[in-house]
């Protein structure tokens, strides 16, 4: 069991998640020209909050996680609310890939810095798109460690040029960001520290094989 899958059942009791999830939901509506023909893929969907959100401007959307307690939680709440165009899949697309579907937007939010390789998870996107499809991501500016304190092993944000780059690598093109949340962190009784969260959004230009 992951740390995700402790944390699961109570995710969605945190307002703050609510809040980042619809702010970076309103940018991506501002920033990728959706429509009810795109098929979606949340990659790191956790209990599915933004895709809730976009699910009424798109034509469905593929909610991938490699918790099994988050895609639990997920499916019991596509199920209570009768949704029809959401899915969820329990897949772990940094150990294998997944050939089963095409999808003309592929979005992540805070998950890439728990990901290991960067290089290859983006290649795995790339492949998962259709020409011209869309990749956003949304996580944290470079920062210095205190988000997640002593012992994260992942990466402590992302520096947008380096990252930019990785995409441009991997056969993105039209790539542009924005600022979309902040989030406040109380590091102490008497600190609270914010965090800026970057929206980052590539085209698929090529397929790769």
């Amino acid at each position: 069991m992951n740390e995700f899958d402790i944390k699961a059942a109570e995710w969605d009791n945190n307002p703050m998640h609510w809040d980042r999830s619809e702010a970076i939901a309103n940018e991506m509506k501002r920033m990728i020209p959706l429509n009810t023909e795109m098929r979606v893929l949340e990659y790191g969907a956790g209990t599915g909050i933004t895709s809730f959100l976009l699910k009424d401007y798109v034509k469905e959307i593929t909610l991938m996680d490699n918790s099994s307690e988050m895609v639990r939680v997920m499916t019991e709440k596509i199920k209570t609310s009768k949704v029809k165009n959401l899915k969820a899949l329990n897949f772990d697309l940094e150990n294998a890939n997944y050939k089963n579907e095409k999808y003309d937007l592929i979005f992540t939010q805070m998950v890439l810095h728990h990901v290991t390789d960067i290089d290859l998870i983006i290649s795995r996107f790339n492949k998962l798109l259709n020409p011209g499809g869309y990749l956003a991501i949304a996580d944290l500016y470079e920062e210095d460690g205190s988000f997640h304190g002593e012992g994260f092993t992942g990466h402590r944000g992302f520096d947008i040029g380096n990252l930019s780059g990785i995409l441009r690598k991997n056969n993105f093109s039209e790539i542009s960001h924005k600022t979309c949340f902040t989030v406040k962190r109380k590091m102490s009784y008497t600190k609270t520290q914010e965090f800026d969260v970057f929206l980052l959004i590539g085209k698929s230009s090529i397929t790769t094989d």
